[in-house]
């Protein structure tokens, strides 16, 4: 998949980074994947979007004062599409889930809400009305997968199967499992088990395709960011590594199998 243009309920459609020092994370993505960064008003001050080929790709901007205060760290909101963003607030509480703020307006270009699941994670619930999110997915320097990281992957399958309509089917990684959509992968959940995992809290983890993993990893480390976990293959997949960026903020980028391709 390339452009774009339209929005099927439950697609993750954008990840927006939230970090202490925009001019700094822009100069990293723009050294890593060649994102441009285009600014545009809000109403919680300057939001920029990233683009690849003039295409938006993500989203970011500045952390607030108070959530500075309060220990926030910089990361990406994964972002999931849906008919009415006030229908899912009302149907994630009832699932067990938490609404954090919303939902609410964005400036005539869509209605949004911030959940967090039963264990934990947050993502945000995007109503799109004139912006579908990402144009560009599943190519190089752009979205194509997304993974829930979790220690209930039944109450998660549960909670996002209920909220989503999700199928949750396994995969050729052992303890991996696929989220399917209208019977087209789209992610991933994976359990957090293991000293590995100690004190990781349960998360959403954007995936960007690169045409070398290596040589990304080695970049970002040469940029001031790091790699949390260091370039390997996936069996049947390709070839992954976790990074940070020079402010904390963790995201994942992977090198797919030709046979396999980039999935949206």
């Amino acid at each position: 998949m390339s452009e774009r243009t339209e929005l099927l309920p439950g697609s993750f459609c954008w990840p927006e980074l939230a970090t202490p020092d925009p001019a700094k994370a822009k100069a990293f993505y723009s050294g890593l994947f060649g994102w441009a960064g285009v600014e545009v008003p809000s109403s919680g001050g300057t939001y920029s979007l990233l683009q690849v080929r003039g295409l938006d790709v993500a989203g970011l901007r500045t952390l607030g004062d108070g959530e500075k205060a309060q220990g926030v760290p910089s990361h990406f909101l994964t972002y999931v599409s849906t008919a009415s963003a006030d229908a899912s607030a009302g149907r994630a509480r009832e699932l067990g889930g938490t609404v954090l703020s919303g939902p609410f307006d964005v400036e005539g270009i869509g209605r949004m809400a911030v959940v967090k699941d039963p264990e934990g994670a947050s993502f945000a619930l995007w109503e799109a009305r004139g912006h579908v999110g990402a144009r560009l997915v599943g190519e190089d320097w752009a979205l194509c997968w997304t993974e829930l990281a979790t220690r209930d992957a039944a109450g998660a399958r549960a909670f996002y199967g209920g909220l989503f309509g999700w199928v949750w089917k396994g995969s050729d990684v052992a303890g991996y499992v696929e989220i399917y959509r209208e019977g087209q992968p789209i992610g991933g959940l994976f359990t957090l088990e293991g000293d590995m995992w100690a004190g990781v809290p349960a998360h959403w983890m954007p995936y960007f395709h690169v045409p070398d993993c290596d040589a990304t990893a080695a970049k970002a480390a040469a940029l001031g960011g790091a790699a949390v976990l260091a370039p390997r293959e996936i069996e049947h997949v390709g070839r992954f590594a976790l990074l940070c960026d020079p402010m904390g903020a963790r995201f994942s980028v992977i090198t797919l199998r030709e046979e396999g391709g980039a999935p949206a």
